[in-house]
């Protein structure tokens, strides 16, 4: 699967659990650490688990590996190392602490259906 495939398996399993203000990052250019950033926001402890346990369920379902993940279990900030796609997902508190979109660059703002 290329990245781009990716972050569009990814933004639509945020999108289908409710994550909010979804972000995707191209950081090619920027750094050799991954291509895309996929950035969201959940509203508690809870919902970051279930948005990342429910992305990396539907990732592995299209072939994707899951290099490195960290910070699940704590529920403010979580991250999943696909390799050329990283993907983060904030309490919002956290994410306005480490603002990764100021230090990136905005990115495309992914509208949600409601």
């Amino acid at each position: 699967m290329n990245p781009l495939e990716l972050v569009n398996v990814l933004l639509n399993a945020l999108k289908q659990r409710k994550a909010s203000d979804i972000v995707k990052i191209d950081v090619m250019d920027k750094t050799s650490v991954a291509d895309y950033f996929v950035i969201a926001s959940a509203r508690s402890s809870t919902q970051v688990k279930s948005l990342c346990e429910f992305c990396e369920a539907e990732a592995e379902k299209k072939g994707a590996k899951i290099l490195r993940k960290e910070g699940i279990s704590d529920g403010r900030w979580a991250i999943v190392d696909f390799g050329d796609v990283i993907l983060h997902i904030f309490n919002d508190e956290t994410r306005l602490f480490y603002h990764l979109e100021k230090l990136w660059g905005e990115g495309e703002k992914i509208e949600n259906p409601d």
